[in-house]
């Protein structure tokens, strides 16, 4: 049987139908441990694949058999070839309907020739497959329908582990695990040597060693579950428990005779949001952890494990600065703290920009869009406010691609805003792209906001004559404070109304006259669009139970 999603574990993956974690597994196939490690594909989550490549001996290339390569793949292949990896280019989803693999594959040999592949790693081996039916065949000989084909590729291509079994232990720290029993699991692959349970080993972190612990339990993967052994040598991929400070970047070595591994780099954050604790009048009632203090541990212990995230302590005000690599980076780890019993506040999404010879620059991505040719005009005129610049446009069978280099700033909250062009049927993909001189201002939102200006609850009444005044994104019987923000006004300034203003009730009754209360549903904004929605004057309350923007300041 074929496990729907083996590897994405976490429920944010289940939903979202992505990878956000790397992960770790293996498999035996004819006396050979084959260990695999599922990275995801998208840019926001770089730092996962760049941590996991000094693990890895060789790449196996996804690409889908109809899409081709995306331009998340072009960051995930420039980074495995940054590392001298071997890859395998396996062409998925051949079953379905019109695959064009052909042209999947001058597409892939395109992209290694734009990333300057060495010679020997363009005459890349190659497969079809399907994941969904469990099979992969080489295009020249017959489909087995099952995956051995594969697995004989990866011995026959991927070269062994290099490392001497006499030289002294050493191991590259590249992800951290949780065990509720044993706290932090350090994984990575063992360069040199080998260890034992209970050996005195030393921790080197910046090329100093800054702890000696002895190792108490050693684990290696059998799918994608750990089995307890007692030894591991080099060329293994395991998992050791013994000292709780460990952290992704680390080394574990010989006391007698240390090993000074050179660890990896990390490309730079793009965009830091203030996180800072809830001080609306709602404050601690939804959620467990509501302090500064717990907020700073749980961004800390975020930061040892994403080597991506960046959280600097604000200077003159309660909070934290977390910088990260998109929207999507940010927006992950608020929904993860918030199912874990977190409520605190975000301040708008911020690109980072830098200084270089006197001009200021700014973070830039390279944004590929497939749309329906109906929609195209919208699409094109859209991203021509947010100062995107396009580079490439191509019709076929009914839909144009749009390439476009473009200010992250333009990215910001644009997703929802595609959807609502193209009917939720056009399809965006984006990649970091290197910094350029900055755009010029955009324009985040025209329109002003409904301001509640009493604490109380929505009534229907009240709700039924505001909602000509704008878009309402709260339905009646709903809690509400004064400075909260209920909803988008249909002109450009901040509009205070009061939701919770019910009918006045008499004694006297004509028959038809009162007024039918028809509400029109309302916009319900889920985490992103509220991070698109906000200004820099406003901010979005988070708790396990409820998502609201307000005003900074809450009374005029």
């Amino acid at each position: 049987q074929v496990s729907e999603r083996l590897m994405d574990s976490m429920d944010l993956e289940k939903e979202r139908g992505i990878t956000i974690s790397s992960k770790n597994g293996a498999f035996y196939f004819k006396d050979h441990l084959i260990n695999i490690i599922d990275t995801p594909g998208h840019a926001d989550f770089g730092g996962q694949v760049e941590r996991i490549l000094k693990m890895c001996d060789g790449a196996l290339l996804l690409v889908d058999a109809v899409e081709g390569p995306m331009p998340q793949t072009y960051f995930v292949l420039k980074k495995a070839l940054e590392n001298h990896l071997p890859i395998i280019v396996v062409i998925n989803k051949i079953d379905k309907p019109n695959p064009r693999p052909e042209w999947v594959h001058d597409q892939v040999f395109d992209l290694f020739v734009k990333l300057q592949a060495p010679d020997d790693i363009l005459d890349f081996p190659m497969l079809y497959a399907s994941a969904k039916d469990g099979y992969a065949y080489d295009p020249h000989e017959e489909n087995q329908n099952n995956l051995i084909p594969l697995f004989q590729k990866i011995i026959d291509f991927i070269p062994f582990p290099t490392g001497e079994l006499n030289d002294p232990f050493s191991l590259l720290v590249s992800t951290i695990n949780h065990s509720s029993f044993l706290g932090r699991l350090a994984i990575g692959k063992v360069t040199s040597g080998k260890i034992n349970i209970n050996e005195e080993v030393s921790i080197i972190r910046n090329k100093e060693i800054i702890h000696s612990t002895r190792i108490t339990k050693i684990y290696h993967f059998n799918g994608p579950a750990m089995q307890e052994i007692e030894s591991a040598e080099v060329g293994d991929v395991i998992a050791l428990a013994g000292y709780d400070d460990i952290r992704v970047g680390d080394s574990f070595t010989n006391p007698k005779n240390p090993v000074f591994l050179e660890g990896f780099e990390v490309d730079p954050p793009t965009i830091s949001m203030n996180f800072i604790p809830n001080d609306s009048p709602f404050a601690g009632k939804e959620g467990q952890f509501v302090t500064s203090r717990h907020l700073g541990d749980r961004l800390h212990r975020e930061s040892l494990s994403d080597v991506a995230l960046v959280v600097d302590e604000l200077p003159n005000n309660p909070g934290y600065k977390v910088s990260g690599r998109g929207e999507l980076h940010l927006s992950i780890l608020i929904e993860k703290m918030r199912r874990e019993g977190y409520e605190f506040q975000v301040t708008r999404p911020e690109v980072i920009f830098k200084k270089e010879d006197g001009k200021t620059l700014e973070p830039y991505e390279e944004l590929t869009i497939d749309v329906a040719n109906d929609y195209g005009g919208s699409v094109i005129a859209n991203l021509g406010v947010r100062k995107g610049h396009m580079t490439h446009m191509h019709e076929e069978n009914g839909m144009t691609r749009l390439v476009y280099d473009i200010p992250t700033r333009g990215l910001l909250g644009f997703k929802s805003e595609f959807m609502n062009l193209t009917r939720g049927m056009g399809i965006m993909n984006y990649v970091f792209n290197g910094f350029s001189e900055y755009a010029g201002e955009i324009i985040n939102r025209k329109n002003g906001a409904l301001i509640s200006k009493i604490t109380g609850e929505t009534v229907a009444y009240a709700l039924f004559n505001l909602q000509e005044r704008g878009k309402l994104f709260l339905g009646p019987g709903e809690k509400i404070y004064e400075g909260q923000i209920i909803g988008e006004n249909a002109r450009e300034n901040d509009l205070t109304v009061n939701p919770a203003k019910g009918k006045k009730l008499t004694n006297v009754r004509a028959s038809g006259s009162d007024e039918n209360v028809v509400l029109t549903p309302p916009h319900k904004m889920n985490l992103e669009k509220t991070l698109a929605f906000i200004n820099d004057d406003e901010l979005v309350e988070i708790t396990p139970k409820a998502i609201r923007i307000r005003k900074k300041y809450l009374l005029e």
